[in-house]
């Protein structure tokens, strides 16, 4: 009898050990990956003015050793073409002077930190009293989402010749805009810039609003405006978006108000 069971314990014992092995197998063979760091790069980032001193020094030793291998090797010092040191010394002479623009080209050039501003205005809440609840609920959801994850600080909404909502900070009231709470909108829609992005259907972005004449068809925006988009609502309306950063909506910004747009204007086409 355990003659005959002998050879059923050590099949199974050999199935029990089939199946241990890849997990044993599995443990030693996967392993977290550990981030591999480059030294190099480490070391530029954290010596940002070394860095960019580095060609100076490389081009001012060679130029200091070309000189002086060629007054301690007795060759005359008037450059000869027919004499291969002679153009050695040359061809060594460019790259020490080469070496020595670049540094100063690295030098002279300085990275430009953009940060946000403080926009120049009044905080307001404007919201057309006709539209509906649902409406309204739809408007100032649009508002809360890009003003908590974008540089937006400005927000309107034009629609069928009407503003629908002004709201976050506007330009101050003063003598040229008659102190008026509300957008101008027949000055807006003759403008170039709205008819273009009506006309257009696409979604037209100002990433330096100081460097576009047709800011002046945007009174209502704070006078320091760094950014605007101008997002078309199918073909009866736009919406005005004011950031405080220079080039500071994304790709992502940009695609997430494009689809944020097409939200509203079904909504508000219904209403």
């Amino acid at each position: 009898m355990e003659a005959g069971l002998l050879p059923v314990i050590s099949a199974l014992s050999s199935l029990s050990s089939s199946w241990t092995s890849p997990r044993r197998s599995s443990s030693t063979a996967f392993k977290v990956p550990k981030p591999r760091r480059n030294p190099i790069a480490d070391w530029v980032s954290g010596n940002d003015a070394a860095a960019r001193s580095l060609p100076i020094f490389t081009g001012g030793i060679s130029l200091v050793v070309v000189l002086l291998n060629r007054i301690f090797s007795g060759i005359a010092p008037v450059a000869d073409a027919s004499s291969s040191q002679s153009r050695a010394d040359i061809l060594t002479l460019a790259l020490a002077v080469t070496n020595l623009l670049t540094g100063l080209v690295w030098l002279s050039i300085q990275p430009k930190y953009i940060s946000s501003v403080s926009p120049l205005g009044v905080k307001c809440r404007w919201i057309d009293s006709s539209l509906p609840e649902s409406s309204v609920i739809e408007l100032l959801w649009a508002w809360e989402s890009l003003s908590a994850a974008t540089c937006c600080r400005s927000f309107i909404v034009v629609h069928c010749g009407n503003c629908l909502l002004q709201i976050g900070v506007r330009a101050e009231p003063s003598t040229e805009n008659g102190g008026v709470l509300t957008v101008d909108v027949p000055r807006l829609t003759q403008g170039s810039l709205y008819r273009t992005t009506v006309e257009s259907g696409k979604q037209s972005y100002l990433a330096n609003l100081s460097l576009y004449p047709g800011r002046t068809e945007l009174p209502f925006l704070p006078s320091n405006t760094q950014a605007v988009i101008l997002q078309p609502l199918g073909d009866k309306g736009i919406i005005v978006i004011g950031g405080d950063t220079i080039r500071g909506f994304t790709n992502l910004d940009q695609a997430w108000i494009s689809s944020i747009a097409e939200k509203l204007d079904a909504t508000l086409s219904k209403s």
